[in-house]
């Protein structure tokens, strides 16, 4: 099915795109200036893709066979073809709204309102795909069909699955990132991903290169010259059995250990000398090992601790976005974050650290001292941070959870990295599979 998660993948971009327009309408009634600019590279992204992408995708080749296969399928798809064909007209509407604003024809509170209904209307359309069409297509449609399906989605020359239509909008969404602003959870340049591989490399693909590092605890080198990249919207793991250096590392990278050889970059910067607030603030936030919440204090105020390096005005939204991703803390927000259990501690610790906007998140073992179900939600949450494209640097004990879940990985041993790969790489390599996955 290899056209459905094409499709989802499809779903996911534009519901980010959705979030950051949202905060970004926030933003705006909050007194942020207009930048015609950026709205006019997220229109012309939606518009292209869901015209020349998107609706195609769905309609000349999923939804084709589904009326086919299924009495049930055409009040569904007839209701989500009527607002493909409205996109357009609501586009164009927002373009002479913004235009408006622009000459000082109308008030900018306005646009942020178009905004928000239009959000809120895409929004309800993904659902839609979500909740109905997905489940439906799932139901109905025969191996055959499949098989006619996911025919174009693996030509790599087809219009609309090929390598040449996916490279575009990459392109389309690096000109988004390029010009967003750095308040743009989801949007931002953390999430840019990376370019074709023809394309040509920049310094700024890589978010974090870390060469030589060295750290020592008295006269013990814990960390014997460590070299490694991260590259912007990547999962990087860092595996290695305990007391190899990884929370070290982590320790070392945010500072709060001092580091004694080597050079930190980050997006080009070099933060080697950098305390760790002054990381923070560039967007280094980390979830610690143990979690470490405060445990006198409330959910809500711990919170609010990881957004303190943030403008005020945005703190609600992002505690309803926390909320919204960890129900279960928004029940319990004004209880002391120590009567929590451990599984809601750690998505405490999780919330703060993403509080703080990160532009690289920093995750160390998340899993550790939860249960199976526990541990399942946790990795589900990681998943979903994957999925919009926030830069993570993960170190976790269930290595074969980590390395499934890793764009790229890197193996620990005694302060040294000895092997790196793809995460798929490093789970199918014998030496890996024998010495941390027990098998």
């Amino acid at each position: 099915m290899q056209a459905l998660r094409i499709i989802s993948e499809d779903r996911n971009n534009l519901w980010r795109l959705a979030t950051s327009i949202e905060q970004l309408a926030q933003d705006i009634e909050g007194g942020a200036p207009l930048d015609p600019a950026f709205f006019n590279s997220v229109f012309d992204y939606i518009e292209q893709f869901t015209d020349r992408s998107h609706q195609p995708r769905k309609d000349d080749v999923l939804f084709r066979i589904l009326r086919l296969r299924s009495l049930d399928a055409a009040a569904i798809l007839d209701g989500l073809q009527e607002e493909h064909r409205d996109g357009p007209a609501r586009l164009k509407a927002l373009r002479v709204r913004m235009a408006e604003v622009a000459n000082g024809q109308s008030a900018s509170s306005a646009f942020a309102v178009d905004l928000r209904v239009f959000t809120t209307d895409l929004k309800s359309h993904i659902r839609a795909d979500e909740k109905l069409l997905l489940p439906l297509a799932r139901k109905e449609l025969t191996d055959e069909d499949w098989v006619e399906i996911d025919r174009a989605a693996l030509d790599h020359n087809d219009p609309l699955f090929g390598d040449r239509a996916k490279g575009e909008f990459r392109e389309l969404f690096h000109r988004i990132a390029s010009l967003a602003a750095e308040s743009s959870v989801g949007l931002g340049r953390q999430t840019v991903g990376e370019l074709q591989a023809h394309a040509e490399k920049s310094q700024a693909d890589v978010l974090l290169r870390v060469s030589g590092m060295e750290s020592c605890y008295g006269r013990i080198k814990a960390l014997k010259g460590i070299s490694l990249e991260v590259r912007r919207g990547e999962t990087v793991a860092l595996v290695g059995a305990n007391g190899a250096g990884k929370t070290t590392f982590l320790r070392t990278l945010s500072g709060v250990q001092p580091m004694s050889a080597g050079s930190i970059h980050f997006d080009g910067e070099d933060i080697s000398r950098l305390r760790s607030d002054k990381r923070m603030r560039r967007g280094i936030c980390q979830s610690p090992e143990g979690r470490q919440v405060f445990g006198p204090l409330s959910v809500d105020d711990n919170l609010r601790l990881g957004a303190y390096t943030q403008p005020r005005h945005q703190v609600e939204g992002d505690l309803e976005n926390i909320f919204a991703m960890f129900p279960i803390l928004k029940e319990k927000r004004q209880l002391p974050a120590g009567t929590l259990s451990g599984g809601q501690q750690q998505m405490l610790a999780i919330g703060r650290a993403l509080m703080g906007r990160p532009r690289m998140l920093l995750l160390d073992e998340p899993s550790m001292g939860l249960a199976p179900r526990l541990v399942e939600e946790v990795f589900n949450v990681v998943k979903k941070l994957k999925t919009l494209g926030m830069t993570i640097l993960l170190i976790e004990q269930n290595a074969f959870a980590a390395l499934a879940l890793a764009d790229r990985a890197y193996v620990l041993e005694t302060g040294t990295i000895t092997l790196t790969g793809t995460g798929q790489e490093l789970i199918n390599n014998e030496q890996v599979r024998a010495a941390y996955l027990g098998m």
